[in-house]
């Protein structure tokens, strides 16, 4: 369609830095059509994809102007990335309503602007797509997952008006293999995985219906390929598994703790409550059982720190010595370490537990600025040696190789969360063995996400086209609802 507007001085559009050889096939691969997903695992440099591919459609004209979507507290990551590979200067549409007049009445050839700036200013947005040709690279494009959300129903609103269209994640069965469809409908509108979302989701939920149903597990897995198949005409997608660079080896190790005695006794007592719930209501599910899931959380809490759910309780709980252990021994070969944690308290409690270390700590309740100053602390300073975060404010876009040790203190039911906050240190630019460790609590809630992660992680990599169906067939284990009543101690005496 070409350029609908013209410029006195076109830009600069040499890339200062060479790609590698995937990356650079990457771009080859989808540049001339029309809509692509780029699915390479987390870690291989897809910024760099994307801005390749800004500079070639610029180049040849094919639109006016790129549209960057990022997550809010990635917008100063990517300024930076764009003035590391580019000479282009991007205007940014934030939610000041005043400078976004002036950026999207510019001649800018380049916008930055977050998912929540879309929604607020749709309709700014769908008058400026009709005086421009647009490419949009949305990053981190499992933001829009869920097709009933308000945000991503912008995002389907004002699609079809983008000349091209390009998504980007890592991760793009973020938690459940049905992730896929809004992402995939936001490129094609419908013509790959149908316009039918509710349909979709019945025939890719990992549910408990599958446990001992054969012909159930049969038809679960050749819709996952079907998938891998259908989406495969658009998409691109590279693991570090296939070699095509570089990295230092990654370790996934797990240790057992021991129960302080209060904390079981905690644990007992809700984990009691629980089974009545669950034989009154019926096995969670996840998606179909959300309130159980909420309930089970209090067990993660309780494992974890009880001090979340009780605040009279002021022992040591069971994980803080194996951890202080840890920590010690990556502290006396000067090596630095990202401790994770669902929960913001326990960013706030375990960053004065091990203070002496040197303790940054990142979470959703600290203003941007604030954790910006942490990261750059415990980027650039080497008295500080620890970085306590949780998922949720620092698992994507962040480089931090700086560490080659990650440790979760707790998990979550998400695999995005654990798959994105491991590989901020197993990524390009790492030159250290990488050391992954999960502390489970003996006999807990602990070792059934354990088991729960690793099976929603096969489903995502059989849909991705990462591994062999037998491969997938060998390890995965649908009987959920099995261990979660052993893990409830339902059917056995206490």
């Amino acid at each position: 369609m070409g350029q609908k507007i013209k410029l006195h001085r076109e830009p600069d559009l040499r890339p200062k830095h060479q790609a590698f050889a995937f990356q650079a096939e990457a771009v080859e691969a989808v540049r001339d059509l029309e809509y692509a997903a780029i699915f390479h695992e987390q870690g291989l440099g897809k910024t760099k994809i994307a801005i390749d591919l800004m500079l070639y459609w610029l180049e040849k004209k094919a639109v006016d102007t790129i549209l960057f979507v990022v997550k809010k507290g990635l917008i100063d990551n990517w300024k930076r990335e764009l003035g590391a590979h580019t000479s282009l200067v991007p205007r940014v549409v934030s939610q000041n309503r005043r400078s976004n007049y002036y950026a999207l009445n510019s001649p800018a050839r380049v916008l930055l602007t977050h998912y929540e700036a879309v929604k607020s200013e749709k309709e700014r947005f769908l008058l400026f797509l009709r005086t421009r040709n647009v490419a949009v690279i949305l990053d981190e494009s499992s933001k829009i997952k869920n097709p009933n959300s308000s945000l991503t129903k912008v995002f389907f609103e004002i699609g079809p008006l983008f000349t091209k269209r390009v998504i980007m994640t890592g991760t793009p069965v973020a938690n459940r293999p049905y992730d896929l469809w809004a992402q995939i409908y936001f490129l094609d509108r419908g013509s790959c995985l149908g316009n039918n979302f509710a349909a979709f989701r019945r025939g890719l939920d990992l549910s408990v219906e599958l446990s001992g149903n054969n012909e159930a597990q049969i038809d679960f897995e050749n819709r996952l390929l079907d998938v891998r198949d259908k989406i495969s005409e658009f998409s691109v997608r590279e693991t570090k598994k296939n070699g095509i660079i570089k990295l230092p080896k990654k370790t996934i190790r797990s240790v057992s703790t021991d129960w302080e005695e209060r904390q079981l006794e905690l644990y007992k007592c809700v984990r009691d409550e629980m089974r009545v719930v669950v034989l009154r209501d019926g096995l969670p599910t996840e998606d179909n059982a959300e309130s159980i899931l909420k309930r089970l959380l209090r067990l993660v809490q309780i494992a974890s720190n009880p001090k979340l759910i009780d605040q009279s309780y002021s022992n040591q709980p069971g994980k803080l010595e194996p951890l202080k252990d840890l920590i010690g021994k990556i502290h006396a070969k000067n090596e630095k370490c990202i401790i994770w944690t669902t929960f913001t308290e326990n960013v706030d409690w375990l960053s004065l537990e091990l203070g002496d270390y040197g303790c940054c700590k990142i979470s959703g309740k600290l203003p941007m600025e604030r954790r910006t100053i942490a990261i750059n602390r415990f980027m650039d300073n080497p008295k500080y040696s620890i970085l306590v975060a949780t998922p949720g404010a620092a698992k994507e876009g962040l480089t931090l190789t700086i560490a080659n040790h990650a440790i979760f203190f707790d998990r979550s039911f998400s695999l995005d969360d654990y798959l994105q906050a491991q590989d901020r240190i197993h990524r390009v630019s790492q030159e250290r063995v990488c050391v992954i460790t999960n502390l489970l609590m003996r006999n807990s809630i602990d070792e059934w996400i354990d088991i729960l992660l690793y099976n929603k992680r096969l489903a995502a990599q059989l849909a991705q086209g990462d591994i062999s169906r037998e491969f997938y067939t060998s390890q995965i284990e649908y009987d959920f609802s099995d261990i979660l009543r052993q893990m409830l101690n339902i059917g056995r005496n206490n």
